[in-house]
């Protein structure tokens, strides 16, 4: 009520009416608040029997009160599956500890469908300790069940698809190691006079490596071989290291000169790659002539761009083949390439090898490999034939784990010793 020469306030009225709405929703009476509560409600008696059941579970049952209320126990409400579990573990463990909770049946309606509940119980005893009822709450999973399935149907599906993507990675994988076999020879050629060994090593078999290498004859007197890196990974990659291969091969034939035939390659690429996308490789060319009656082999090589050739001299020694102002091939339209010549006496050994493994990481300090490092671990082997330098660089290779991130070849080409030398000082085999 307003006070005389007070101003009513005009919200006043407004704020009486939400109060009366809301005291008028809070007079429902507790037989109404069981009947319609959002679950359901039962008690039973220690048998079993139901003794009170709510509207709500009854509706859920499609029942009524004088067809469950003395005439059907708790069990007989759940499916065949929820009796059984009833009977040999909800009921025991009920009597023992008194109350149990959350737990997943099924409740059978009049019409035969089902309905996921999740069931909580509790004993409510007498005066004297004695327990007299069970009361029981269900609250409708349906929900909680479609959400569960839904969920189910997801991590299967996401599971399909993970065999799905493994199985396709599986065969790119095979795809990927068949091509990458057919951008490198097969087996190296017996070539009179030379010892040669070949080795590569995929950093993943996700992709498309750029290395390459090759050795075949050119006439009676002489052999050819090249190794390189072509930029990038991948299928494009793998064109230009195509296309390097079969231009090196075809410009020997016509012209081995070393020089020359990098020349060639050159044009090639810069012709063919000119433009928003240029590809290049590092390459390093040569031919090999052995004498058959000293042992010697003349070798006659140029490189571009390509870490230097690294020569294991039967004596223990080694020195690093100089190959000034190679420029990377297919970069320029003209390139100039400086030939070099040495001879391989019986016993000595030329190492080629790609940056993969100077530039691997070792160490904890994940520290470049580096040159050096190669040729001192490259010179403990000098005088033993390629075959056993190449088996000792892969175990090197194998050794620097995940410090080696890009692939490796390597090609020795050696003079045989006349007296073979081994690794092993005990073993010995015919040259």
């Amino acid at each position: 009520m307003c006070r005389v020469g007070q101003v009513p306030d005009p919200h006043e009225s407004d704020d009486d009416a939400a109060d009366a709405v809301f005291a008028s929703l809070l007079e429902d009476s507790a037989e109404e608040l069981y009947e319609t509560a959002p679950c359901g409600y039962l008690s039973t008696l220690m048998d079993g029997t139901i003794a009170k059941i709510n509207a709500t579970l009854l509706g859920w049952l499609g029942l009524t009160q004088d067809d469950v209320v003395g005439r059907m126990r708790f069990a007989d409400l759940l499916t065949v599956g929820g009796r059984l579990y009833h009977e040999t573990h909800f009921a025991p463990l009920l009597r023992m500890q008194g109350e149990i909770g959350g737990i997943a049946l099924e409740i059978k309606a009049a019409d035969g469908t089902r309905m996921p509940v999740l069931v909580s119980s509790a004993l409510k005893y007498g005066s004297e300790g004695q327990p007299l009822l069970i009361r029981t709450t269900l609250f409708d999973a349906g929900d909680r069940r479609a959400y569960e399935e839904e969920l189910l149907r997801g991590r299967k599906a996401a599971e399909q698809a993970r065999q799905q993507a493994e199985a396709d990675r599986a065969r790119l994988q095979q795809a990927f190691a068949v091509l990458q076999r057919s951008l490198l020879p097969d087996t190296l050629p017996a070539v009179p006079g030379l010892e040669t060994a070949a080795y590569y090593h995929t950093a993943s078999p996700d992709r498309l490596g750029g290395d390459f290498y090759d050795v075949f004859a050119l006439d009676g007197k002489q052999c050819a071989f090249f190794l390189g890196d072509v930029c990038g990974k991948g299928p494009e990659a793998a064109a230009v290291t195509s296309l390097t291969r079969y231009t090196l091969r075809a410009a020997a034939l016509h012209d081995p000169d070393p020089v020359a035939a990098l020349n060639t390659l050159n044009t090639v690429l810069h012709e063919r790659y000119t433009g928003s996308d240029p590809r290049y490789c590092t390459a390093i060319f040569g031919t090999l002539e052995p004498d058959r009656d000293s042992g010697r082999v003349t070798v006659s090589l140029a490189s571009g761009g390509h870490p230097p050739a690294l020569v294991l001299r039967a004596d223990g020694d080694s020195e690093f083949l100089p190959t000034p102002g190679g420029l990377l091939v297919g970069i320029l339209p003209t390139a100039r390439f400086t030939p070099v010549t040495t001879t391989l006496a019986p016993g000595d050994t030329l190492l080629l090898y790609t940056d993969g493994l100077t530039e691997a990481r070792t160490g904890p300090d994940r520290a470049l490999y580096g040159d050096d490092a190669l040729r001192e671990f490259a010179t403990r082997h000098a005088g033993a034939p390629p075959k056993d330098v190449v088996k000792a660089l892969t175990e090197l290779l194998n050794a620097f784990g995940d410090g080696l991130d890009d692939d490796t070849a390597l090609l020795a080409l050696g003079a045989p010793s006349s007296v073979p030398i081994h690794s092993d000082p005990t073993t010995k085999t015919t040259p």
